[in-house]
C-alpha cells in the first residue's frame, strides 16, 4: 500500500530548495566557505600574497578606524619645534586643539604679539605638514592678567572698581 498523497506546497518548495543549494544544516560556516570558493583561487606568490610592511598596515589600520585626525592632531602637538622653530618653541608651547582652532601659550604678551604675525607661516606649515589635523585657525595667548577675585586677602564683591566715582 502506497500513500499516493499529494505533496503540500511548502513541501514541494523546500525539497526543491534542498535540491538546488544543498542541505546546509550539515556543515559548518568554514565548510560552507570552503565549498564556495573557487579552485585554484588561492595560489602560492599570487596577488594579494605579499607581505606588507608594518607601517602600511598601521595606515590601513588608523584610516580605517579614522584615527587619521587624531594622531594628526598629536603628531602637531609634538612637533610644535619644528614647525614654528627652535627660538620660538622656547617662548611658546601648544596647549590644544579644539574645534578646530589650535591654542598656543606664549611667555609674555610680545612673544603672543610675535607670533600673531607670523600666523599665516605658521599656518601655511601646518597645512602642508598635517592636512588631516583639520586646524582651521590658531589663538595665541599671552600670560593671564592677574585677578583680583584671589589671593588671602579677597573679599566678595566687586573689588577696588566700587571705590572709584
Amino acid at each position: 500500500m502506497t500513500d499516493d498523497k499529494p505533496e503540500s506546497e511548502s513541501t514541494a518548495v523546500y525539497l526543491r530548495f534542498r535540491r538546488v543549494f544543498g542541505d546546509g544544516s550539515s556543515r559548518s560556516n568554514d565548510a560552507r566557505k570552503r565549498a564556495t570558493k573557487e579552485p585554484g583561487s588561492s595560489v602560492p606568490f599570487g596577488s594579494g600574497r605579499d607581505p606588507e610592511g608594518l607601517g602600511a598596515i598601521v595606515d590601513a589600520l588608523t584610516t580605517r578606524l579614522g584615527w587619521n585626525s587624531p594622531l594628526a592632531r598629536s603628531e602637531l602637538l609634538a612637533s610644535w619645534n619644528d614647525i614654528a622653530g627652535s627660538e620660538t618653541a622656547e617662548h611658546s608651547t601648544p596647549a590644544g586643539i579644539e574645534d578646530g582652532v589650535l591654542t598656543v601659550r606664549c611667555d609674555s604678551t610680545a612673544w603672543a604679539t610675535q607670533l600673531r604675525l607670523m600666523r599665516v607661516q605658521i599656518m601655511t606649515q601646518i597645512s602642508v605638514r598635517y592636512p588631516d589635523a583639520g586646524i582651521d585657525s590658531i589663538r595665541f595667548e599671552g600670560p593671564g592678567a592677574p585677578s583680583w577675585k584671589r589671593g588671602p586677602r579677597s573679599i566678595p564683591g566687586r573689588g577696588p572698581r566700587d571705590t572709584y566715582g
